[in-house]
């Protein structure tokens, strides 16, 4: 039974799925996730350490460019020059813009517990601001991805039928558009914006201090939504105690950080990844983290100099990308680095520890259960594993009736702990994801006589590409919307530098011509209607495709293909 609930709105808890389909919550033993039955996790995170001292020191970086007049060499003239800056936040400059926030959500906006707010920025401080607030207000954080469109948008607004909206002003343009298609969301806050009814402006009338609402342990604190194999994004319900779970496992008995360490990498907050290693996980301890809206490798490498950041959490690609650079930069701060998002090739292993003498700390999470349930570091680390289930979670590799396999045998990866799976109002997704109690994350996996778990491939049509999950059918229902195509099959290619790629068979409608220009029309008609990152890289031009008898499309065939082709 779930305990008395703080939420007014009891849309989350109505759209739980039943009791017996949820997985079994056990958390091993430990002491520390014994949390009392009221518990606000924003309020343990920042309040909390504020509280223990930590006001004073650095909680969030940034880094900005000051425009300072100069006397131009040659013209002797004054000119403009940018100039590097950092923007510092504390503990106490977060609590006090949270709780300014908070007030602004309760008391202007008219936000009751239990209600969802969707926050849409890259990673910046106001982001981070904005996702304390709504937990401390009692309401639901509902973080979306910076480059999602329209059509994305509304759905999620819909779905977790979100009410209210804070989104950082040049991103706006297509929330606005997806309020055309849905009357849910009623209003909607820009901030990083210098209009008199912007945030900045809106919250600085705000009291500073903020009376907390008390919520239930039990209560759900935020819903990511994700993309499945069917194409349709899944939300998954967490509760305050599985947003301190997540703090107190992998990070406590893997990671090790202190107070002193400076946290850098590229996963946005939006994706749950990001948001416990770019801003839970460090607050924790009383750490700091550097947030940067846009990365790249060189980027992240001179911030990594710049500001001497200590751990760093990014994919494996960025990883590869920057081996070939380290050498142009002192990386003499960095101690730990953390990959997950996707496999851990070998190669690249191996790649960045001869570049920086640093074994990456392998990692599998899902959306699902939160972050990372299975890793390794330090000596534990077996190169090419993912590692072993962390403190706190059981992993075993199941057959397709749920029982344990031998070791050395490939099956489905399962797995259970203080976290675990809670589609929003999805009945069949969920009976999928959850069976016998445990989790099935949609992975083949074998474990080794050692309890080491090693990565065989996805189960499902989901492509993993530069550390994104992209849908394989949900572009498919984007190239179906142009007038040019017949039918299409989407599925990932292997591919040397991102794992996969994403490739789609079509087949055009008569009279279509097959060459360059429609290949590029078709990628850029994609990259308008969803998130840019998903848009075929690759584009086949087909007569027909691969099907049953019954007339389903078998794209397990075009991967098989796919695979069978030379490398690159």
């Amino acid at each position: 039974m779930l305990d008395p609930s703080a939420h007014i709105d009891s849309f989350c808890r109505d759209h739980l799925p039943p009791r017996e389909e949820w997985p079994v919550f056990d958390h091993g033993g430990l002491p520390e996730l014994d949390y009392p039955k009221r518990l606000n996790a924003a309020v343990e995170l920042l309040d909390r350490m504020v509280e223990k001292g930590f006001g004073g020191r650095p909680c969030l970086r940034r880094e900005g460019v000051e425009w300072k007049s100069v006397i131009d060499p040659d013209s002797h003239q004054p000119a403009a020059q940018p100039v590097a800056t950092i923007e510092i936040w504390t503990y106490a400059d977060l609590l006090e813009r949270a709780n300014r926030i908070a007030n602004l959500l309760v008391n202007e906006l008219g936000l009751v517990p239990g209600e969802r707010v969707l926050l849409r920025d890259a990673n910046t401080p106001m982001m981070a601001a904005c996702w304390f607030a709504v937990l401390k207000a009692g309401g639901v954080a509902v973080a979306t991805m910076p480059l999602l469109r329209a059509r994305e948008l509304a759905y999620i607004i819909d779905k977790a039928r979100v009410k209210y909206a804070l989104c950082a002003e040049d991103l706006a343009s297509e929330l606005d558009a997806a309020r055309q298609h849905t009357p849910v969301l009623e209003k909607r806050v820009l901030f990083r914006s210098e209009r008199p009814e912007g945030l900045e402006a809106r919250m600085a009338a705000q009291p500073a201090s903020f009376a907390n609402i008390l919520t239930s342990h039990d209560d759900v604190a935020l819903i990511a939504f994700t993309s499945g194999t069917t194409g349709a994004a899944k939300g998954t319900m967490h509760f305050h105690r599985d947003v301190l779970a997540i703090c107190d496992c992998f990070p406590r008995y893997v990671l090790k950080p202190g107070p002193d360490d400076i946290f850098c990498g590229s996963p946005p907050l939006a994706f749950t990844f990001g948001l416990g290693g770019m801003l839970l996980f460090p607050m924790r301890v009383g750490a700091s983290t550097l947030l940067m809206p846009k990365v790249t490798a060189e980027g992240l490498l001179q911030a990594i100099q710049r500001h001497r950041c200590t751990i760093c959490f990014t994919a494996p690609t960025l990883y590869r990308a920057m081996a070939d650079l380290a050498r142009n930069f002192d990386l003499s701060s960095l101690k730990k680095c953390v990959s997950a998002g996707e496999t851990l090739p070998l190669p690249i292993f191996e790649t960045w520890q001869r570049a920086t003498g640093i074994k990456i700390i392998d990692g599998i999470g899902s959306t699902e259960i939160l972050h990372i349930f299975i890793s390794a570091a330090g000596d534990d680390i077996r190169p090419g594993a993912t590692g072993k289930p962390i403190p706190g979670y059981q992993a075993m590799v199941v057959d397709e009736t749920g029982r344990p396999l031998p070791p050395d045998s490939v099956g489905r990866l399962a797995v259970r702990g203080p976290t675990g799976c809670r589609y929003l109002d999805m009945p069949e997704q969920q009976k999928k994801y959850v069976q016998h109690g445990w989790n099935l994350t949609g992975d083949a996996y074998r474990m080794d006589r050692d309890g080491y778990f090693w990565y065989q491939a996805r189960t499902d049509d989901m492509i993993i590409s530069a550390g994104y999950n992209i849908s394989g059918p949900e572009v498919e229902a984007v190239l179906l919307d142009h007038p040019k195509v017949l039918e299409c099959a989407v599925v990932g290619s292997p591919d040397p530098e991102r794992g996969e790629v994403v490739k789609a068979f079509v087949v055009l409608r008569p009279g279509i011509g097959t060459d360059e220009a429609t290949r590029s029309e078709l990628q850029d008609y994609v990259k308008a209607e969803i998130a840019p990152y998903k848009y075929p890289r690759a584009v086949e031009f087909v007569t027909s495709l691969p099907r049953t008898e019954t007339g389903k499309i078998q794209r397990f065939r075009l991967r098989e293909e796919e695979r069978r082709k030379p490398a690159g």
